[in-house]
Formats: C-alpha cells, sequence, structure tokens
C-alpha cells in the first residue's frame, strides 16, 4: 500500500478526480491473514472493489496494480469488470494469471524495458496474445520500481485515462 509504484498510480487517478483505494494484500504490512497464492488476495480486490462501488455509489471503476497486484487485478478484471485497467510491470512468468479472455475495457501495460524481475519482452509477447492487444507503455531505462521515472509512469496512465472510453 505504501509502494511507491502504488502511491503514483493512486494519485494520478486522483488527479483526474477519481477518488483511490489503496490496500495491503493479508498478510502484508497490518493486514490480517497470510499469502494464499493469489486466490484469497483476488477475494481480498474483489472485496475492495464491492466497497468502493458502496461507499462511493458508483458502478465504474478504474482498476490497476503494480507486479503481483497487477496479476491479481487481471485475475479480477472479468468479474470486477472495470471501466478501464491498468497493469504495471505484470508478472507474466513469476505469477499465475488465470486470465483467459481480454478485458472488455481500455487495458494499459506500462512495462520498463530495464525491469530484471518481469521481463519486457515476456510482457509484450504475452500481451500480443490478446485481440486486441492491451496498448503497451514501454518506458526506456526503467526498471521495475521506476527510479527517477515515477513521473513518466503518472504521464502515461494520465493520458491514458483521459482518452474516451479510459
Amino acid at each position: 500500500m505504501q509502494n511507491k509504484v502504488v502511491h503514483t498510480l493512486a494519485r494520478a487517478m486522483q488527479e483526474l478526480g477519481a477518488p483511490t483505494v489503496r490496500f495491503d494484500f493479508r498478510g502484508v504490512g497490518a493486514s490480517a491473514g497470510t499469502y494464499d497464492d493469489g486466490a484469497g488476495e483476488a477475494r481480498d480486490a474483489l472485496a475492495a472493489v464491492r466497497w468502493a462501488r458502496a461507499h462511493w455509489d458508483c458502478d465504474g471503476l478504474w482498476l490497476a496494480g503494480f507486479s503481483f497486484g497487477a496479476a491479481i487485478a487481471l485475475n479480477v478484471a472479468t468479474e470486477a469488470s472495470p471501466v478501464a485497467l491498468v497493469t504495471v510491470a505484470p508478472p507474466v512468468k513469476r505469477v499465475a494469471i488465470t486470465l483467459t479472455a481480454r478485458p472488455a475495457c481500455p487495458w494499459l501495460i506500462v512495462q520498463g524495458d530495464a525491469d530484471d524481475l518481469v521481463r519486457a519482452e515476456d510482457v509484450e509477447q504475452w500481451a500480443s496474445g490478446f485481440t486486441p492487444p492491451p496498448r503497451m507503455a514501454k518506458l526506456t531505462g526503467a526498471e521495475h520500481f521506476f527510479h527517477g521515472r515515477l513521473g513518466d509512469l503518472r504521464s502515461a496512465v494520465i493520458e491514458f485515462l483521459r482518452e474516451p472510453g479510459g
């Protein structure tokens, strides 16, 4: 929840006027529970989606996640039905992603080409299997935590979400 990439995603959305929810998955920080190999974490994400929709009395939402959170966002995208999806450094070869069909909403992947944990080539190859493929914002020289590139990450997300349908 306090990760600088997650914080940057939330701030970008807030700049566009959207209320945001950041949360720790089970067993992280002060949250209850223990790691559940993605299944329980997907339930956590869907609970946060239900809470946000009820709290702000809205149907539409933007769903975003970074790294493991991106995998979880992808795994719940069909059920959550976001109006836009932003996944940053989705760990396509490190975490089980159960997404079987492309989400119906506009979808942005932000990936650094110098990421030593999530290879840009792996993400690009995986994403190319969807029709239409998601939009890819590949940041030259950016590594996994976007050190020195958070402004570029923010700009890519804001540009995407400002577009019609985003």
